[in-house]
């Protein structure tokens, strides 16, 4: 057999924010990335509009916060109408401010196409590209690797291979992997992204009567709108596909606005409710993320946010792997952290849904009824993983906290210190100091060792730390092992263990 084409470390199908998220963590630490897309060109549709708070930390952790800050919306006012009148206003998460531990109160409203292209410019700055145009035809494993043939024929050998290739994945269908669950034909909607001039783009426009709706959200720095409605039917009460002249009669039906006429659609699609779950996301060397690996209702906003967290779960652990800084086996607790997860969401999906539907048959209600602290995903952690070692909080998201630096006095943030591909140590009270070194020392490239000067609590607060200690923390930022200061030495022996 000829030799292939392209070797790599990891090879990605898929370049949707699943995958791009992914790229950028494996790319960052270091690890041989190529990331592959069957389409010709970059969408510009507005798909999954919103990251959550979750999400948005993880984006600050890769360094894309920031320009995803100022390309999106924090706070958008819902009208809804009832018989084209506006009859309420609703800002979600208006109540909320950020805490000393949780930066962001509230998601962001943006289109999924400025996401990815986002993602793109990060993963760039570390010197790859997405190669369009590129379609699995196949692969094939061995304990060595995987060998992948693109429909050009051409082949690339890696370590391995990840599937991000969305909700009808060629690379599951591959690995016959069963993808259980249910598709409801008959509940639909029809979506898509048009030009409303004359229509306030200050709000979230919500139109539900007894016999339709209709909603347009807008963007900034975009004159076009998310267009999300109910179909036109047949004779027979079959759903039929979105039109542009579709799209105008439904507005009229519902908003009754005079003199706003839809135009330059850019998207049409059909939405039905699709709810199914790999019952693995690991087969030897191939492993699925994002909608690969689950779909479920759009209620609450999850699917691309759960995407973005398989794949800052995944990526660290791949890369640990490929740089022989742990045992194959961390791989492992992929699937155990991540499947339970996907449950989880499928279930909190289906619920927010009935929540919705529900809630907006009384006038003033619309899709304020799905918000909840459970779609922030701050609340999703890991106490039943084998990587939760111990101590009060282990295996639960890692809070922020502003402190000080004990060694140079400086005003810090955890979070800035958490920032890259590594574990941190976090070391409380003067004691914590020997072990910190010891630690830092042991395994430097792999771990960042941090004694802070807690000098307003917050930092024992939000870690239940009483006296001095230390808290080991992922580099996905969740907690894996809380201890007294004393004790550096089983912190060396976990890391030492690590996946073996």
């Amino acid at each position: 057999m000829t030799s292939p084409d392209v070797t790599t470390d990891v090879l990605i199908v898929g370049a949707g924010p699943t995958g791009l998220t992914l790229a950028c963590s494996l790319a960052r630490s270091g690890v041989g990335v190529r990331i592959i897309d069957k389409s010709p060109e970059f969408h510009g549709s507005s798909r999954g509009k919103g990251l959550n708070q979750r999400s948005r930390e993880l984006f600050d952790d890769l360094g894309v916060g920031e320009r995803a800050a100022a390309s999106g919306t924090e706070h958008i006012a819902l009208r809804k109408y009832r018989d084209g009148v506006a009859v309420a206003d609703h800002v979600a998460f208006e109540d909320r401010a950020p805490t000393p531990d949780t930066p962001y109160a509230s998601g962001l409203l943006i289109p999924q196409w400025r996401t990815e292209e986002i993602l793109r410019e990060g993963l760039a700055e570390h010197g790859v590209q997405v190669e369009l145009g590129c379609e699995l035809a196949g692969f094939t494993q061995d304990a060595d690797g995987v060998v992948a043939t693109l429909a050009d024929g051409r082949r690339i050998a890696a370590s391995y291979l990840v599937g991000c290739d969305g909700g009808h994945s060629p690379v599951r269908k591959a690995l016959g992997v069963a993808f259980e669950g249910e598709t409801d034909a008959e509940e639909s909607m029809v979506v898509g992204d048009v030009r409303a001039d004359g229509l306030d783009p200050a709000y979230w426009h919500q139109w539900f009567d007894e016999d339709a709706a209709l909603l347009l959200c807008p963007f900034p720095g975009s004159s076009h709108w998310q267009l999300q409605g109910s179909p036109e039917r047949d004779a027979d009460g079959r759903p039929l596909p979105p039109t542009l002249e579709s799209f105008q009669r439904l507005f009229e039906r519902c908003a009754r606005i005079p003199g706003v006429r839809l135009t330059d659609p850019t998207w049409f699609s059909v939405y039905r409710v699709n709810v199914r779950m790999a019952d693995r996301f690991r087969v030897g060397r191939v492993l699925l993320a994002g909608d690969a690996a689950h779909v479920h209702s759009i209620a609450g906003g999850l699917g691309m946010n759960t995407g973005i967290q398989d794949a800052f779960n995944l990526g660290w652990k791949l890369a640990f792997v490929v740089r022989g800084l742990a045992g194959r086996g961390l791989l492992d607790t992929y699937e155990e952290e991540r499947l339970p997860v996907a449950a989880w969401t499928l279930d909190l999906t289906n619920e927010r849904l009935r929540a919705v539907l529900e809630g907006v048959r009384e006038a003033g209600v619309g899709t304020e009824a799905v918000v909840t602290d459970d779609i922030t995903t701050l609340g999703v952690g890991y106490r039943w993983s084998s990587l939760a070692w111990g101590g009060p909080k282990a295996g639960e998201r890692a809070p922020d906290a502003p402190c000080r630096d004990a060694v140079t006095g400086a005003g810090i943030r955890l979070f800035e210190v958490f920032a890259g591909p590594r574990f941190t140590l976090i070391g409380v009270g003067p004691t914590s100091a020997k072990a910190l070194v010891e630690a830092g020392e042991r395994y430097e490239g792999m771990l960042t060792a941090c004694h802070v000067d807690d000098h307003e609590g917050h930092v024992r607060r939000a870690y239940g730390i009483e006296g001095d200690g230390l808290v080991l923390v992922r580099p996905d930022n969740h907690i894996a092992l809380s201890v007294a200061a004393d004790r550096g030495a089983e912190v060396m022996d976990r890391l030492a263990r690590l996946g073996r």
